[in-house]
């Protein structure tokens, strides 16, 4: 008797004759997620099987798994041999086991079970029902479950594989599910130090998309500790989207020019129409064929659709946001999920909230936006030369 770790996908089963490029690139994304874990890895008929795995490091496979999108459903399995013939002796003594833990951990009055046996094998007579009913009986012996097919508390799977195997389980675990990353080609986020922008890139990988982070700093207005933090969620965040570039542009030369030659209600609209025209290059640069932000209709003053009209006038990309519809206790909680929440809030500046305007346009009218950006006399040499000084990380 083996422990085996089952992967199930979803979706990709929908992809028809494309499905195999799908599930080549899971396969590739779960070997580079458990990489450096001792395991072995098959595959057979839609499932994938990690294992030869040490007990010490079963959790965090399964921790490593959870985060890859693409995976539907995980499940930890005893591996023994169907042996029908000798009347499933390694079958029953594995539910056998499982019945004799879960009594050991059940906390009901009344617990109620169902089995339920997928015969892959259609070389054996019996019908899964049957078999079923016969290993009811072996629970039944060994605990106080009772019989309940429809509304039950515990229920033991037996997938009966036509290789000669059989897997034993009661757990069913959910996976991150969507589509491999990198099967919906690349796209640039701008990932700020909030707490909006780490969870649309979580959205946007887990439609598959690779990414590449750019992150907009303003020294010495803006902190070392700062850039660390953009830094940390771009390491949390990597556990789903796998490896993330980040660069950093230095932004203060732009942020004083728009604070000494714009309208203080127009600042943040010019700032981040100056944010896209160096996002469309570094797009470029790095083959990514989308923008992606954080924003939510209505948040903030920059998030009204007459502002983001604005902003997005001088992007060469198509712009996703993921977060469109979310309201903020949406995106907390979803951010609490994957492990961005607490970081995201530690109290460190970014370059959005230093000259801040009290009273910033909600509705700027994108002719009037343009006639006084003009102002900026130098703004291709600007943005030139933060392109120029990007830290990449």
């Amino acid at each position: 008797m083996a422990r085996v770790i089952i992967v199930r996908y979803g979706e990709i089963f929908l992809k028809g004759k494309n499905k195999s490029y799908f599930e080549s690139l899971l396969v590739s994304n779960i070997k580079n997620a458990l990489n450096g874990l001792k395991h072995t890895f098959n595959r057979s008929q839609g499932r994938f099987f990690v294992e030869n795995f040490s007990a010490d490091v079963e959790s965090e496979i399964v921790d490593r798994l959870k985060k890859v999108f693409g995976i539907y459903s995980l499940s930890l399995a005893d591996k023994v041999e169907t042996k029908f013939e000798a009347g499933f002796p390694k079958i029953r003594e594995s539910i056998k086991a499982l019945a004799l833990n879960l009594e050991e951990e059940n906390t009901l009055k009344t617990p109620k079970f169902r089995v339920t046996v997928k015969r892959a094998d259609k070389r054996i007579p019996l019908t899964s029902a049957e078999i079923a009913a016969d290993f009811g009986g072996i629970v039944i012996e060994n605990s106080s479950f009772t019989v309940d097919l429809k509304h039950f508390d515990y229920e033991f799977f037996v997938d009966i594989r036509e290789n000669g195997w059989s897997f034993v389980y009661s757990n069913v675990i959910m996976g991150a599910g969507g589509l491999p990353v990198g099967c919906s080609n690349r796209g640039l986020l701008l990932l700020s130090g909030g707490i909006d922008s780490p969870v649309a890139a979580y959205m946007m990988a887990k439609r598959g998309m690779k990414l590449v982070a750019i992150h907009f700093a303003s020294p010495p207005y803006t902190s070392e500790r700062a850039k660390q933090k953009v830094v940390e969620l771009r390491d949390i965040v990597s556990a789903y989207t796998t490896e993330m570039k980040l660069l950093v542009v230095p932004f203060t030369d732009i942020q004083l020019a728009i604070h000494e030659h714009c309208p203080a209600e127009y600042m943040i609209t010019i700032m981040r129409r100056f944010m896209m025209r160096i996002a469309s290059i570094v797009a470029e640069q790095y083959d990514c064929k989308a923008i992606i932000t954080g924003e939510s209709l209505g948040q903030v003053a920059s998030q009204t659709v007459e502002s983001m009209t604005s902003t997005e006038d001088t992007a060469l990309y198509p712009i996703f946001r993921p977060l469109i519809a979310f309201d903020k206790e949406e995106t907390m909680t979803l951010a609490k999920r994957i492990g961005t929440f607490e970081t995201s809030i530690e109290p460190f500046e970014d370059c959005c909230t230093i000259f801040l305007p009290k009273n910033p346009s909600i509705k700027p009218k994108l002719d009037t936006v343009r006639r006084v950006e003009k102002d900026i006399k130098n703004a291709d040499e600007l943005v030139a030369k933060a392109i120029e000084n990007i830290e990449i990380y």
